[in-house]
Formats: structure tokens, sequence, C-alpha cells
């Protein structure tokens, strides 16, 4: 069997201004002082990719328009909107009160197997994603309404904050059937 790869121009994508006009998901992402303008980059590439509706960036997070955010967004720091926290707190605050499940994605003592949380139609939820060393604040973990762990098997049991986003986002993307 041959697979032709598909161009860029068959792959159906939609201008920034087009995502902005996209149904909302339901899903937001929250940076927890994440140190690197790389990861960042990465997370509004895969909050485009899986269409979340904002990425909040707290702390000491890296802004746009910034050189290295740019060089793994690829410009989908253009097409996701996004606000700038100096507190992770104040986020969390502010999406409790506009209705979001706070999940901090943690391995904590009581967090919830990735594949065995199934997202709810309708509800929105605020996945928050901790500093490259520290993982969530603990402040912001016990803000949360629940934590979820993506299950492990290596000996280091952990993973680039921008690759857990690109996993978590997958699962709860809106189009993927359940």
């Amino acid at each position: 069997m041959h697979n032709r790869k598909l161009l860029n121009i068959e792959l159906g994508r939609v201008s920034s201004e087009e995502y902005r006009t996209l149904p909302d998901s339901g899903v937001v992402v929250v940076l927890d002082n994440i140190r690197s303008a790389h990861n960042v980059g990465s997370a509004f590439r895969s909050a485009d990719s899986f269409k979340a509706d904002r990425v909040y960036l707290c702390g000491i997070c890296a802004v746009p328009p910034s050189a290295e955010i740019h060089k793994s967004a690829l410009g989908a720091e253009n097409s996701v909107a996004w606000e700038h926290f100096s507190e992770t707190g104040e986020a969390v605050a502010r999406l409790r009160e506009e209705g979001y499940a706070i999940i901090s994605v943690e391995q904590t003592e009581n967090s919830v197997m990735l594949q065995d949380f199934r997202p709810e139609p309708g509800a929105r939820y605020a996945l928050v994603f901790g500093n490259e060393v520290a993982g969530v604040s603990q402040d912001v973990v016990d803000a949360s309404d629940l934590s979820i762990e993506i299950p492990q098997f290596g000996s280091k049991h952990s993973l680039n904050v921008s690759v857990s986003i690109g996993i978590v986002l997958w699962h709860f993307c809106p189009l993927v059937p359940r």
C-alpha cells in the first residue's frame, strides 16, 4: 500500500482569525510558573492543535511576543487567546468563578489516572500544568477539584511538561470519539 503525504494546503487548516471564531471547547490551559519559553510555545501549539479556548500564563512564564515562544509555537501564540497572571492562584480563582472544574495534572496521593477520567460533555475544565522541576505548586493542588496523573512505567516517572500537555489535551479533545 502506498500512502502519499498530504500537502499543507490539503490539511484544512484554519487561519488565526478563523480559529478564534470556532466554537469553544470548554478547555483552558493554565501554566503554573513554566520557566522555559520553548515549553510555553509548545503549550500554545498543542492548545491550538486540540482547540483549547485559552492559555493562562502564570508567574514566571514568558509571554508573547517572544522569539523563543514563536520558535516552538509556530504562530499558535497568535491564534490561541492568552492572559498573564502574576500568581497562578488568581487565574484559578477566576476560572472557578466562571464555572470551570480545576484539574491539576500532577502525581498526588489521590490522583486519578488519566485513562480513568472521562470528561463530561458540556463541562468546562481548567487544566493546570506545573513547573518543569517543582510541578504544580501545592497551593494550586490544594485549590483544585482533583488531580489527574499520566500513567508511566519507566524509571523516571517524569515527562517534559510540553509532552504532558499534548497527552492530556488529546484526552480532552472534543473531536475524539468516546
